[in-house]
């Protein structure tokens, strides 16, 4: 007799696993594009001629501290690049995030596992039986090679919205490294300008000790004459006092802001040390006409408009949370008593099938959550247009400050050289017997702290130009040959 075969669906399984595939491509909620970061000016407030740009934060860009000139610095900004523990821990949350994303997108492949199993098992006669029916104990083994699939067909976009996401978590985290490097590259260049500016101040003070010592021999030689009151000695005594006095302060503020660079590139600082110079720094010269387009490389903008698109991705995942969950099952397999015959192709067992979860009611948990996802990426655009507001805020603030700067320091220098010559002529009319020590001394004191004030301005406008080139994302010159501010390669997440 023939075996009689129930007739197949012309619209079987595989035709529902092809539509299923076929409708993997829609995807619900909005497509992420930038938003208009808000008012953007044509110029700048200090009147360089800048020209508004696009943004360009992929750019490589050059080590800014290269414009300084000096192999002490260029040597500690290769130190904390390499050393420094928090770049290492932003790199390795980079790396985290980078997992993160490769984890989701392992969620757009179907998942494959082998389980086997096997066990003995006895069976008691007093089990649950059909009524009538013989029940009896036995023991029994059953060996089971599986072979199981799982796949969950993608059909609102709810796994490929999470991976984007994900990826631009991934691509945020690495703007905020390049951010947490950039900073301390910054710190580094200006605390390491103001111990300059201190060693400076330190050698304007040393001289000045020199000169004080010299007027205090020169008093108490003229008193022993009888020419000078015991008063002018007094006088003299306390000045020299009063100038080793401040040079014992800098020597303080020298070696905390010493102790602050050395922990900056990852040492201790009993085993770091920066020998005094008398070097005097000049502001680099600014090229004319750079685009302000140049501060949309700054890190923290780029790592706020990648959050932004996260953001963005998140409305869709909320959104189909509304629609049906379709997961493909499937299994295949061996299974025996006898674990001689496990491979026994008579032996084999399979399964397959489609699990569908639709959501009925929630009591408003759907609609909430897209509600949260939109005030989520709401917050993220706020978030984004206010950093570049900081961005041209802090430009601004450092072409005004190196313009006012450069014109203060020019007038307190004609200041130095008035007061110079004021202390210069006190002292010949001293000697002369033509004014009194107390002219003297004042004459001094004015031209020392005018000579200071001129070295702190200066400082000023070498840690102006620093913050200007952080402002500006890493300086003015782009080097598309070589990667800098790098630990190791960054690159996008695929």
């Amino acid at each position: 007799m023939n075996e009689v075969r129930p007739q197949r669906s012309s619209f079987g399984i595989g035709n529902v696993v092809l539509c299923a595939l076929a409708l993997a491509g829609c995807a619900v909620g909005p497509d992420y594009q930038r938003p208009h970061p808000g008012p953007l000016p044509t110029d700048w407030k200090a009147g360089s001629p800048w020209k508004e740009g696009q943004p360009r934060d992929a750019e490589r860009k050059q080590n800014f501290w290269e414009v300084f000139d000096d192999a002490v610095l260029a040597g500690l900004e290769l130190e904390v690049t390499t050393n420094s523990p928090n770049v290492r821990a932003a790199f390795e949350r980079v790396e985290q995030s980078r997992a993160i994303a490769r984890i989701s997108r392992a969620d757009l492949f179907p998942g494959l596992s082998v389980d086997p199993h096997g066990n003995r098992t006895r069976y008691s006669p007093s089990r649950p039986a059909q009524p009538g029916s013989l029940v009896s104990s036995y023991t029994g083994n059953d060996f089971v090679l599986p072979l199981d699939l799982s796949y969950e067909v993608d059909l609102w976009g709810r796994v490929r919205r999470t991976f984007r996401a994900a990826r631009e978590q991934a691509q945020a985290s690495a703007a905020a490294y390049q951010n947490v490097l950039l900073s301390l590259q910054a710190e580094v260049a200006q605390t390491y300008f103001m111990i300059r500016s201190i060693d400076l101040d330190r050698s304007v003070v040393s001289e000045t000790i020199k000169l004080r010592k010299k007027n205090l021999s020169l008093v108490e030689s003229l008193h022993q004459g009888g020419v000078d009151s015991q008063v002018d000695v007094a006088q003299a005594e306390t000045e020299l006092a009063s100038v080793q006095a401040d040079f014992v302060g800098l020597e303080l503020r020298r070696a905390q802001l010493e102790n602050a660079l050395a922990a900056l590139c990852g040492q201790t600082p009993s085993s770091f040390s920066l020998a005094q110079t008398s070097r005097v720094y000049h502001p680099p010269v600014i090229p004319v006409g750079l685009p302000a387009d140049l501060l949309e490389r700054r890190p923290d903008v780029a790592e706020a408009e990648r959050s932004m698109s996260a953001a963005s991705e998140g409305i869709g995942i909320a959104k189909a949370a509304f629609f049906p969950a379709i997961h493909l099952t499937g299994a295949a397999g061996v299974e025996s008593v006898e674990l001689k015959d496990i491979f026994n192709w008579e032996n084999r067992i399979w399964s397959i099938g489609p699990n569908l979860s639709l959501p009925l009611f929630e009591g408003g948990r759907n609609r909430a959550g897209v509600q949260r996802a939109e005030a989520a990426y709401n917050e993220a655009v706020a978030q984004y247009r206010s950093q570049v507001l900081v961005a041209f805020h802090e430009v601004e603030d450092g072409l005004v400050g190196l313009r006012l700067l450069k014109e203060q320091f020019e007038a307190q220098m004609r200041a130095v050289d008035g007061a110079k010559k004021v202390a210069d002529l006190s002292r010949l009319r001293y000697k002369e017997g033509l004014a009194s020590y107390f002219e003297v001394v004042l004459a001094e004191r004015t031209a020392l702290e005018n000579e200071i004030l001129a070295y702190q301005l200066n400082g000023q406008r070498i840690v102006t130009t620093v913050v200007l080139i952080k402002a500006l994302g890493g300086g003015w010159k782009v080097d598309n040959a070589t990667m800098t501010n790098r630990v190791a390669p960054l690159q996008k997440t695929e």
